[in-house]
């Protein structure tokens, strides 16, 4: 299926990726015309491109590009079924990308888009002359019989796109290793980041005028709206947090901070309970300080309401095992994910994580605790308190990467215990205040009856939300069930 091109060049100004480099087309001009020396060449050059030695021309297919425009011009339907799969910039040829993008123009305007309008619309842009002038315009629609098929043909667009991007990859990623400038570890990070970003299909164009994202959080708000009060983030499992929160959502860095043994690691189970065993989402759990073992008995503990003391002891009732054994199915099915290598470092987290979100669909990150692990590059940091600053902005840029929430556990300094009601600030966290920086939410959390255990609030907490960078603050009071290694709304007491 190909097509006649322009009279008019318009893809004169393509760049070097889009001409044959310099070397091959010298080639064939002198003397002696298309000889045995012409038939030589064209063997050294395959040769060439086999070794590496020239420029290949990158993965694309002109006439699938050219029957997708036909098709958009022949039918509005056609538009719409296109656009939900190509951007402008998975075209090959610019001239191409000047049309799409003058096509979407008109149709969200509500007008035709059709071969006059389109050659209106390009020449007041000025544009007509770098497309082929209105004759190419009819020429795409008179070669495409029909419009059914354009969603097929953008596909395979975009998939040339895709491949493009990853060669684009690849050679940035060559020309890191052979720099061989900076630490090595993250050389490799920025390798696989490379490639995370073509397989999620983004590109170095991030930016969008003030225009398009408000159309874009105008739906979001529509969106909420017509939810009439259900929640938009991953749920946290307690009421009245998640009525101040709306869970927890995409890019957000949360810290969950308190003193030792106050229940940190109880809490971010219970998260992660609340996201995968009850709303079948999936999580992942780094734990740099239990066991996994630890952990699954911690689950199963919170889940069938059996004392952790029971299992531990080998003490179990029969009614323990019954609650255990009832329980148990649904706990063993949830996407729940558990890791507890030893002295973790970031980029490890950032591989395993990536790997995650491209296979199971990764929807909550909780990292317990943040202290304990290890920046992972063989450059040494300044001090501790740099190390821990560092790896608290790689977390909240994860976050945003990724596209999920990542809860991190962090210590409390001793501030507490020198005041009057022992209550924790967000100035206590422990050894970086970047963290407090960093984070989108702080979590601190208080118990009164692990400094007095008479007190008249014995089996309350306190989840002091200290920092919320999208909506208000407040202290929410659970009750701590230690037995069940669970904390639980008061009205479930």
């Amino acid at each position: 299926m190909s097509m006649p091109e322009p009279v008019e060049d318009p893809w004169a100004d393509t760049g070097p990726s889009d001409r044959l480099p310099a070397a091959r087309s010298r080639r064939g001009e002198g003397k002696g015309g298309r000889g045995r020396d012409d038939r030589r060449e064209r063997g050294d050059e395959e040769g060439g491109w086999a070794s590496g030695g020239f420029e290949r021309v990158p993965p694309q297919d002109l006439d699938a590009e050219q029957s997708v425009l036909g098709g958009m011009l022949l039918s509005k339907d056609a538009i719409a079924d296109v656009v939900e799969v190509l951007k402008g910039h998975d075209f090959y040829r610019p001239a191409h990308e000047l049309i799409y993008q003058a096509i979407l123009d008109l149709y969200a305007k509500g007008e035709p888009a059709d071969p006059i309008t389109i050659a209106a619309e390009l020449t007041k842009r000025g544009e007509i002359g770098r497309v082929g002038g209105a004759s190419y315009l009819h020429t795409l629609v008179q070669s495409v019989p029909t419009a059914a098929n354009a969603e097929y043909y953008a596909e395979i667009v975009h998939e040339r796109a895709v491949l493009r991007r990853l060669v684009e990859a690849g050679t940035r990623i060559t020309q890191m290793g052979y720099a061989a400038d900076g630490d090595v570890d993250e050389i490799v990070n920025s390798a696989q980041a490379e490639i995370y970003a073509v397989t999620e299909q983004r590109t170095s164009e991030d930016y969008l005028p003030l225009g398009d994202i408000m159309e874009g959080a105008l739906d979001e708000i529509e969106a909420i709206g017509s939810r009439q009060g259900q929640m938009t983030g991953v749920p946290t499992g307690f009421t009245d947090l998640d009525s101040l929160t709306n869970g927890l959502h995409p890019g957000q860095m949360i810290v969950i901070a308190a003193r030792p043994a106050m229940g940190k690691s109880t809490l971010a189970l219970d998260f992660a309970r609340a996201c995968s065993i009850k709303s079948n989402l999936p999580s992942v759990i780094f734990s740099l300080e239990m066991g996994r073992n630890e952990i699954a008995m911690r689950l199963l503990s919170a889940e069938a309401r059996v004392a952790l003391h029971h299992m531990r002891s080998g003490s179990m009732t029969d009614e323990d095992w019954t609650r255990l054994a009832r329980r148990m199915p649904d706990v063993s099915a949830a996407p729940l994910y558990i890791d507890d290598s030893p002295n973790l470092s970031m980029m490890e987290i950032r591989a395993k994580c990536r790997r995650l979100k491209q296979r199971n669909d990764l929807k909550l990150v909780v990292i317990d605790y943040l202290q304990l692990m290890q920046s992972g590059g063989s450059k040494r940091a300044e001090s501790r308190q740099q190390e821990v600053s560092d790896m608290s902005r790689n977390l909240k840029l994860l976050a945003k990467e990724l596209e999920l929430p990542v809860i991190a556990l962090s210590q409390l300094n001793r501030g507490p215990e020198q005041r009057t009601d022992k209550k924790p600030m967000v100035s206590d966290l422990r050894e970086s205040g970047s963290i407090e920086q960093d984070a989108d939410m702080v979590i601190l959390l208080h118990r009164e009856d692990a400094y007095e255990k008479e007190s008249p609030r014995a089996g309350e907490a306190d989840l002091i939300v200290a920092k919320h960078r999208n909506g208000p603050t407040a202290t929410i009071t659970v009750a701590f069930q230690g037995h069940y290694s669970r904390f639980v709304d008061m009205a479930q007491t």
